[in-house]
């Protein structure tokens, strides 16, 4: 229950009365399990008067008769105290949906994540983004809105001519070839690619006529392409990740889209000729010397790079798919190019007015040597390798897994994060382990109770800080979607595990007389269920014992 939105507008008409005019009285959590608001601080300059007797009076206008009671403090705050009976009768009435309620008006949203290149193993480079960009589309889900997952995997362009013309040296089609191999093969393709002229133009060859749709070109490539998808799945699989085989959208799909994606553009007066190439130039984008800053949008040599199938993707999500809301969870140094295809899109009127783009940026996973994590002899760590080590270090896959999920989500996705086995996968702190611990003792106590929940009593502080704590969820939920942020909710989640710790140690449950035990068997359920729905919108399992 949001009881911010609830005291803000029971205040506003008090505020507005001392005002003489609207405002927002800007009620905001303080660190205690009740509320304040400090907006007679902000009034203070406007009316000219000193803040504490702008909140006096405030206080002595509001009507929270049946809410909160209202109390002034140091310069100026008002203290609010939520009524236990309105707090029990909230706890008593959550549904299936913990008090939040869906959309009114749901927006279809498409988010792309995970992407992963087509013939290559998936390596830790591509953790954030499936991890983040998964909890999203839990989260955004929930909420009620129309969520397209889009999995835009990199599966066309040169190293496919280059990859496809190894393979048929080496037999083709009949050969056998698992995921781990293709990545060898790209790797072995790529140095004759550099050092082979006969090899280089042959790739070069190979390209054309996978493009123009030669036979056994196709069938190496669709082979490449079933084989990936296979093992994308299997991965996504042991990450409890909900991306799907039809949410896998290569950039093959847009092929025959770019030449109306160029054709439009230049008709809008949007791309022009720089050195061969076709770019657009959208205004206030420049380089480090200062020229504008060119988005290519097909090369010199005719062909199209990134920027063209960028462009025709977010085309087609908006005009076909009806999308009015794009999310790109995708690193922070791509920023740049996302902001400049955006602003070509609306541009070319590919995202009109309610319809909204947005790169959802991430920092990297570090060493600890505040490196890029790699292997130590510096290469780059494979997915299955990490997830194989995890389930290893850890009591079970799902601990392991949940530690590196849960370490990913917790801070703020716009920061790096130091990968340290000891700390994700410790059972106290701020962890997965930590919160799937706490969710398991809470189920542990009802395979002993003899009693069944019954109405919620507030008869402790630790119970009412639980209390409040819980029915905070709907709050924390909205503040991960408003700034797509994935941390406020595992942020909460630790929280209410450590306020339900507190509870425990401080409010015996089974050795409490009936009437005491049946309600705070009933927190404890509340706070099961909420820890439940935010580990699941996270991602995280749930194991019934540690």
């Amino acid at each position: 229950m949001n009881f911010e939105v609830l005291l803000a507008d029971r205040l506003a008409p008090a505020f507005e009365a001392v005002a003489g005019a609207p405002v927002d009285p800007a009620v905001r959590v303080s660190q205690h399990a009740d509320l304040q608001s400090g907006a007679a601080l902000a009034m203070a300059r406007q009316l000219g008067r000193a803040p504490r007797a702008i909140a006096a009076e405030v206080a002595a206008k509001a009507d929270l008769d049946g809410l909160a009671s209202i109390t002034l403090s140091g310069p100026g705050f008002l203290n609010l105290t939520i009524a236990d009976d309105v707090i029990t009768a909230a706890l008593d009435g959550l549904d299936d949906r913990l008090g939040v309620p869906p959309v009114s008006t749901p927006d279809r949203v498409v988010i792309d994540y995970s992407g992963p290149n087509a013939a290559k193993e998936m390596h830790v480079g591509h953790l954030r983004s499936t991890i983040i960009g998964d909890a999203l589309a839990r989260i955004f889900a929930f909420a009620g809105h129309d969520v397209i997952r889009v999995n835009h995997l990199g599966d066309w362009g040169t190293q496919f001519g280059m990859l496809i013309e190894h393979l048929a040296d080496l037999g083709g089609v009949g050969g056998s070839y698992t995921l781990g191999d293709l990545t060898d093969f790209y790797r072995q393709a790529r140095v004759k690619f550099d050092n082979d002229d006969d090899f280089r133009a042959r790739s070069r060859l190979r390209v054309v006529t996978l493009q123009s749709g030669e036979p056994e070109s196709r069938a190496l490539w669709q082979r490449l392409i079933t084989q990936s998808h296979r093992a994308f799945l299997d991965v996504y699989g042991r990450l409890g990740v909900t991306l799907a085989a039809g949410d896998f959208v290569g950039e093959s799909f847009y092929q025959d889209q770019l030449g109306s994606v160029v054709d439009e553009l230049t008709a809008s007066g949007l791309l022009v000729e720089s050195e061969g190439a076709l770019c657009a130039f959208p205004p206030g984008f420049t380089g480090r010397d200062g020229d504008p800053l060119p988005l290519i949008v097909r090369k010199s040599d005719g062909g199209f790079g990134y920027a063209a199938t960028d462009l025709a993707a977010l085309r087609h999500r908006t005009r076909v798919l009806g999308a009015n809301r794009l999310l790109y969870v995708v690193g922070a140094p791509q920023q740049t190019h996302f902001r400049m295809v955006y602003a070509v899109a609306r541009a070319a009127g590919w995202l009109p007015d309610g319809v909204t783009a947005e790169h959802v940026g991430f920092g990297s996973v570090l060493g600890p040597d505040g490196k890029m994590l790699r292997t130590r002899t510096g290469e780059t760590i494979k997915l299955t390798d990490l997830l194989d080590e995890a389930s290893a270090r850890a009591s079970s896959a799902a601990i392991g897994i949940g530690a590196i999920k849960y370490a990913d989500l917790a801070g703020d996705r716009r920061s790096d994060y130091v990968f340290d086995w000891d700390r994700m996968l410790s059972s106290t702190g701020d962890t997965g382990p930590y919160l799937q611990y706490a969710y398991a003792r809470i189920r542990s106590l009802f395979a002993k109770a003899t009693l069944s929940p019954g109405p919620i009593m507030l008869t402790a502080p630790a119970e009412r800080d639980l209390a409040l704590k819980v029915l905070a969820f709907e709050p924390a939920l909205q503040a991960a979607i408003d700034a797509r942020e994935p941390h406020r909710l595992a942020v909460y989640l630790h929280g209410l595990a450590v306020a339900f710790s507190a509870f425990y140690e401080q409010c015996p449950i089974l050795r409490a007389e009936p009437p005491l035990q049946a309600s705070r068997l009933a927190l404890a359920d509340r706070t099961s269920r909420t820890l439940a729905s935010g580990l699941t919108l996270l991602g995280i399992a749930l194991p019934k014992a540690m």
